[in-house]
Formats: C-alpha cells, structure tokens, sequence
C-alpha cells in the first residue's frame, strides 16, 4: 500500500460548477500520483507511476 500521508488533494482549474463530479489529483509525493473520486474522498485511490501519470495528461489535451 502506497504511503499517502502529506498528500495534497487538488482538482483541475478545469472543474466548473458540475455537481462534483471531479477528480482530485496528488502529485506532491514522490515516487507516485494519485487519483481520488472527489465525491468519496475515503474511498478507492488510484496510484500511477508520475511519467505514467505525465503521458495520460498529454494524451488528453486536446
């Protein structure tokens, strides 16, 4: 299990007024980047390698 302590929760500049329904993105820890449903904040985290997390990102700019 991945060490998450010190995780800084953030959403996109992109998340507009939608309900919540977001994704909230940890990138300040090292070695890792993880990902959270912002409505279920205790619930399942997704972790990505950071060049993993980098070329998803890329790939989804349009």
């Amino acid at each position: 299990m991945a060490e998450l302590t010190g995780a800084l929760w953030r959403k996109s500049t992109r998340s507009g007024d939608n309900g919540g329904a977001c994704v909230e993105v940890a990138d300040n820890l090292p070695g890792l980047v993880a990902v959270r449903d912002s409505k279920d904040p205790a619930g399942p985290i997704l972790i990505f390698p950071p060049r993993a997390w980098a070329a998803f990102v890329r790939a989804s700019r349009p």
